[in-house]
């Protein structure tokens, strides 16, 4: 008789430069998983929320939001990229060049593009990209991003996933699907929301007055929902022996970012057709359960594309436990990065932070 113990994720010494790791989820999104991810952050943009709003912009269906295939990618890799990990340290370029429907099932692989050890010896990061595809071979979703991973030795126990080749054509993807043409006729709406890209100019704050309390066993479900393994986000015990900086279950922070951007929707995504990308993306610190979430907004940039549509560029930044209009003025910086930073400069309140294009429709 044997006795196995399998550990998953993968040390520091674990990780080859140029490798690619097919990840084991192979997980069809089906309309119940729409509609929990829906409910849970009540995301404004119309593309996702309307099926007869989506269908009018070129869809066949109303999309799967964006960010719930961030989530999935980013989930999917933990069991070969992060189980081991530290803490996610960044998100770098992250699109989605395809849409994705209810019904299709979705798989992920990831590139290592690199790793640095630190020079203490005991950890490193570990830069990664991830692309998520549909059963054709789409490519629906597709980022880096970087984790501190723990040193000291090769993992024993690990199951060895299979290697595979990524064409490089996969990893040059657009910003803006096909099917959703600059030059289309925009669906009228009876109602909506604020948040036109003519009602902001560059510099603008917004600062989003709605909060959102992290229930204990709401972001452990929808930590499961996405398929995220680490035991960081629902072993209390793993978390109490050490292993979690706070002595207890962390959120998962794709579920921080899907909160902070939802509570910005009504302002800024409102008017939004599609997510052109996010950039420069960080976590400066954690949030746990019965935290209460907040959000702001500063517009970095704009760009007409004609009569009916312009790019926008927001600093959205999350806090916790204090509302924005507490921590902006005075010598705070709000909206610049947290890292670089001196102990002084440093808003111990922010959560997330990272820099969000949005296609967006005019006014008239």
């Amino acid at each position: 008789m044997k006795t196995l113990r399998p550990k998953y994720g993968r040390m520091l010494e674990d990780f080859e430069p140029g490798a690619v790791y097919a990840h084991p989820w192979d997980v069809t999104i089906d309309g119940g998983t729409v509609a929990l991810f829906q409910a849970s952050f009540m995301d404004a943009m119309p593309t996702f929320a309307s099926r007869v709003y989506a269908e009018a912009l070129g869809f066949r269906d109303r999309p799967i939001h964006s960010l719930l295939l961030l989530n999935l990618g980013l989930s999917f890799s933990v069991q070969d990229v992060s189980e081991q990990a530290i803490a996610h340290l960044a998100y770098i370029d992250v699109r989605f060049p395809n849409p994705c429907y209810p019904g299709d099932t979705v798989t992920a692989a990831s590139r290592v593009i690199g790793v640095k050890p630190a020079s203490s010896g005991d950890r490193g990061v570990v830069h990664v990209r991830t692309t998520v595809c549909n059963q054709v071979g789409e490519v629906v979703c597709t980022f880096e991003r970087k984790a501190l991973v723990r040193a000291g030795g090769k993992l024993v126990g690990r199951p060895t996933p299979p290697k595979l080749e990524v064409p490089n054509e996969l990893l040059d993807a657009p910003r803006l699907p096909s099917q959703l043409s600059v030059s289309r006729v925009l669906p009228s709406r009876p109602a909506g929301f604020a948040g036109f890209y003519d009602d902001v100019d560059v510099g603008d704050v917004i600062l989003h007055q709605v909060g959102k309390t992290v229930g204990e066993s709401e972001h452990m479900q929808l930590t499961s929902l996405v398929r995220n393994s680490h035991p960081l986000h629902f072993d209390e015990h793993y978390c109490k022996e050490g292993n979690s900086f706070t002595g207890t279950r962390v959120v998962y922070g794709g579920l921080v970012f899907s909160w902070v951007a939802s509570l910005s929707s009504r302002d800024v995504a409102g008017n939004a057709l599609w997510d052109l990308g996010f950039e420069e993306g960080a976590h400066p610190s954690g949030v746990v359960a019965g935290d209460t979430l907040y959000a702001a907004s500063k517009v970095l940039a704009k760009k007409d594309i004609g009569a009916q549509l312009g790019e926008i560029t927001y600093r959205l930044v999350g806090v916790k436990n204090a509302r924005p209009d507490s921590l902006v003025g005075g010598d705070v910086d709000l909206f610049a990065p947290e890292l670089g930073k001196t102990k002084e400069q440093r808003v111990p309140e922010k959560v997330f932070e990272i820099t969000r294009t949005l296609l967006v429709r005019k006014s008239a």
